[in-house]
């Protein structure tokens, strides 16, 4: 199946303009935190860029792909990612995406998380985001308002880190080793295989794998995988099919991988995804907000 991309053409140039717009009003706009609601066709790819503020990424629709020169973050459903300040990052839409985005200012709060990562979003949080984007920008901190903003603020620390980040080495032959398992996954890529391939013992790759990356190379195999699974899920795809087109055995192998990455087995994990009902307000941004495609 063909991709659409939506970056080029006339389609692409308004919705570039709409998000530079937008960049531009965040970095003007008052208060510790900023709410802003975002929609994006499948295959969007919003252009590397950074803001002043950081911001909790979190799509109620469809699954988003951020990427970094440190790697790429993937965002499904009931998660979201937060990017530190200051972060060049681009953002990929699989699927049609229904973005909210939370902008806090650096020394808003003590104990805000300092590195990137994806976390899971709670029932509480998710409710407090989805309210967040129909309010008013810089709302008083006595008002309901404002009471909002704050608990969204302070909920950010509590929400839980998952392994969907997929770090790449700086190194450039074990780079080329990552790019091209990333481009056709196997759950088969050994650490004698590769290790071999670059010339080097297990032990050596072994530490250079964990050191270039944070990982060791399973789990990183496994994110990768992962990383491959999600979107076709999301697009209807049989499990089975994808399951063996990424080189597992069985569905049971694949599921148990799946579960240990998300916390429960696919079919409950897309179901659950599936029925999640949206309020509608959730799609209005409030007054004094650009309408414009998000950032």
């Amino acid at each position: 199946m063909t991709k659409r991309f939506w970056g080029e053409g006339a389609i692409g140039s308004d919705l570039v303009r709409l998000h530079e717009h937008r960049l531009r009003w965040l970095e003007e706009a008052g208060g510790e935190v900023v709410a802003l609601p975002s929609e994006y066709p499948d295959g969007y790819r919003v252009p590397t860029h950074r803001h002043s503020r950081s911001q909790l990424l979190h799509a109620l629709t469809g699954v988003v792909m951020v990427s970094t020169g440190k790697g790429r973050w993937m965002v499904p459903p009931e998660h979201a990612i937060w990017l530190p300040a200051g972060v060049d990052h681009s953002v990929e839409m699989l699927g049609d995406v229904a973005m909210r985005s939370i902008y806090v200012k650096p020394d808003a709060l003590e104990g805000l998380p300092r590195d990137l990562r994806v976390v899971t979003v709670t029932g509480l949080m998710r409710s407090l985001i989805v309210e967040a984007v129909t309010l008013q920008p810089n709302p008083d901190p006595g008002t309901r308002a404002g009471l909002v903003m704050g608990l969204l603020l302070h909920e950010i620390p509590n929400l839980t880190p998952r392994p969907l980040g997929l770090p790449f080495p700086a190194e450039p032959r074990l780079a080329a080793l990552c790019r091209s398992f990333v481009a056709a996954p196997s759950p088969r890529a050994t650490i004698d295989g590769w290790a071999e391939t670059l010339g080097m013992s297990r032990r050596t790759f072994t530490r250079m794998f964990h050191r270039e990356t944070g990982l060791s190379l399973s789990t990183w195999r496994q994110q990768a995988c992962l990383f491959a699974a999600l979107p076709r899920l999301a697009d209807g795809e049989p499990i089975t099919g994808v399951a063996l087109d990424l080189g597992y055995e069985s569905v049971p192998a694949f599921t148990t991988m799946f579960k240990r990455m998300l916390g429960e087995p696919p079919r409950s994990y897309l179901r659950a995804k599936r029925t999640v009902p949206v309020p509608a307000a959730a799609f209005a941004p409030a007054a004094g907000q650009p309408r414009a495609t998000g950032v």
